[in-house]
């Protein structure tokens, strides 16, 4: 994007939350190394489901012959504050900034319901509890829900192994394999929409050419044999110009023409185009002016 574009900040301050995001599960995952049971047990990450057009992700599932628990996991920073008048969550940064958020036990509650009916579809039989975790280093709890269980990345394991505890004891043994293998099964991938659509930003704002990533600019050109160079600083980049596009459709659309190619990567020959879109193993519609490329479906 050019350098003032007037939504530049923003997307920037929501890549630093995703990151920031990415780097709470991973903690949250090398603290689940920590939990070891003397039962069996399977801890599943990044659970999609869906009951029609019911759909929930889930951050974390933990499966034990005792029971599954829900684990929530947030990356929010400074003080927080959870009201038990108005049921509102609130933080305070370090700036003194109070921002209302909205309540992650909501979510946790909403995933517990939609899990107890999916379980019950499926005939499992399988109590259902869960836990909200802060991952972020920078959090303080001034008050804690009545009614749900909150900790942060460090209290995560006696906690874990409080509500394991809580649970009754069964009857019978329930089949982890079995119901693993049921939630693989009706997993429901994540569709993103590409970034221009979801931020609604138009394509002709985008900085067009093929991308450097040593001297960060759009300058590349296709040098035969061998791949692309950028005509300001020689780099030589065999993989530049499949990076585009894997971008383009990152960013924006599903589905690709000769002519978005070409504007996209800067590119003036409709023949240099098609035969580079050629390479690629895509999905075809159409014919000759009016053809469009996509990308096959993965199962």
């Amino acid at each position: 994007m050019p350098e003032h574009h007037p939504q530049r900040q923003f997307l920037q301050v929501e890549l630093y939350r995703s990151a920031a995001g990415e780097r709470g599960e991973t903690r949250l995952a090398r603290k689940l190394v920590e939990f070891s049971p003397e039962e069996n047990y399977r801890f599943l990450q990044n659970v999609c489901l869906s009951l029609g057009e019911w759909k929930i992700q889930i951050d974390g599932l933990l499966l034990t012959e005792r029971g599954a628990i829900i684990v929530e996991s947030k990356n929010i920073s400074g003080q927080l504050y959870f009201d038990h008048q108005t049921g509102e969550f609130a933080r305070t940064d370090i700036e003194g900034q109070r921002t209302v958020m909205e309540d992650p036990t909501i979510q946790l509650n909403k995933n517990i319901r939609f899990l107890t009916k999916f379980f019950k579809m499926n005939k499992i039989q399988l109590p259902i509890k869960g836990i909200v975790v802060f991952t972020s280093k920078q959090c303080e709890f001034i008050t804690k829900p009545q009614n749900s269980v909150v900790c942060k990345t460090y209290q995560l394991i006696d906690h874990l192994f409080h509500i394991l505890n809580s649970f009754p004891d069964m009857n019978t043994q329930p089949n982890l394999s079995k119901i693993d293998k049921l939630l693989q099964k009706h997993q429901t991938p994540y569709k993103r929409l590409p970034l221009c659509q979801l931020y609604t930003i138009a394509f002709a704002e985008l900085k067009p050419g093929i991308f450097c990533a040593s001297c960060k600019n759009h300058r590349m050109f296709r040098k035969y044999r061998c791949g692309w160079m950028c005509e300001l600083c020689q780099t030589v980049d065999l993989h530049a110009f499949e990076t585009t596009v894997q971008e383009y459709f990152s960013l924006v659309h599903t589905q690709l023409s000769n002519k978005q190619l070409r504007q996209f990567c800067n590119i003036d020959s409709p023949f240099v185009a098609s035969r580079l879109l050629s390479t690629f193993d895509f999905e075809i519609a159409g014919a000759l002016r009016n053809r469009t490329y996509q990308l096959k479906n993965k199962d």
